[in-house]
């Protein structure tokens, strides 16, 4: 019984591969026609190979005692078995491990052993194979997308944190909370938006920036409706009128090695400051709840 099996793994481990690559091969060069014509060479080839290690279990599968069952029984393990193989295809085309290029070929043969199993007498061996069937399933349809989602998650946070230096966030203003992050090139800024937009009007924006210049200074020559003063700690108060008797303010400070500021028409001066002064680096625990609820980026 335990040669029966493993005859039949064996068997389809070293064919269906080689019978795979050769139909792709044939689609490759010659088309879709060319595709078909092996198909329908090779799949009875394949039936008659599994009716020839059928033959081993003549004693053991009461099916297996005639041409005609023998046929039949080798039909039903190649169909069964290769829906299995289609199966772990399309979970690996979505992103499931099974592991190396030397484990999936050995995974290859199986289904078809799994299948052969279903048709051997003893309560024992048929639910091994419906465990074996039970696992693969669970692990392909909720363990394996959710080693994927861990990985993609894994691979996105490294994407964020390829400049650290850059990922600071100072704590939101009263009433308001982060909406909108995004990562550039040389940047990261971001939005504070009031809580319930459609009840208030407001925007807080910080952006952080690798700083260029040893100091900072006021733009030269002055703009026109701007007031630009530096203080004696190197804080730069910028403040634009703007149309309707509205005030943009503007400050920036150095913060390490990078140049950081923070704009608002709605919120003042002490406001702005209070943000500047919470600036921390961007945690784990704030990136990944950024990225839980789709509130960062990236900008090419």
């Amino acid at each position: 019984m335990v040669l029966h099996l493993f005859l039949v793994w064996a068997l389809m481990t070293l064919v269906v591969p080689l019978f795979g690559f050769g139909l792709f091969a044939a689609g490759w060069g010659g088309g879709n026609g060319a595709a078909v014509l092996l198909a329908v060479l090779g799949v009875p080839l394949l039936v008659g190979m599994l009716a020839t290690v059928g033959m081993t279990a003549r004693t053991v599968v009461s099916m297996c005692g005639t041409v005609g069952g023998l046929l039949g029984w080798a039909v039903l393990v190649f169909v069964l078995g290769t829906l299995g193989v289609l199966a772990g295809l399309a979970a690996y085309g979505q992103g499931v491990d099974l592991g190396s290029a030397g484990a999936r070929i050995a995974l290859t043969g199986v289904p078809y052993a799994v299948a052969a199993a279903f048709f051997v007498p003893g309560p024992w061996v048929r639910w091994g194979a419906v465990t074996l069937l039970a696992a693969a399933v669970a692990y392909g349809g909720l363990l394996g997308p959710a080693q994927k989602r861990q990985r993609q998650d894994a691979a996105e946070v490294a994407r964020y944190l390829e400049k650290p230096e850059l990922l600071y966030l100072g704590a939101a203003p009263p009433g308001m909370e982060v909406s909108r992050a995004e990562v550039g090139l040389g940047s990261f800024s971001v939005d504070y938006r009031p809580f319930r937009e459609r009840d208030e009007m407001g925007w807080v924006g910080l952006t952080v920036r690798l700083a260029i210049e040893p100091a900072i200074h006021c733009p030269e020559p002055p703009e026109e409706g701007v007031t630009c003063t530096v203080d004696a700690h190197g804080e730069m108060r910028t403040v634009r009128d703007l149309p309707g008797n509205v005030r943009g303010i503007t400050l920036t400070r150095r913060y390490r090695s990078t140049q950081v500021e923070v704009t608002s028409q709605t919120l003042d001066e002490p406001g702005l400051r209070h943000v500047l002064d919470s600036l921390h680096p961007l945690t784990d625990t704030e990136l990944k709840k950024l990225m839980r609820e789709q509130k960062i980026s990236h900008r090419l």
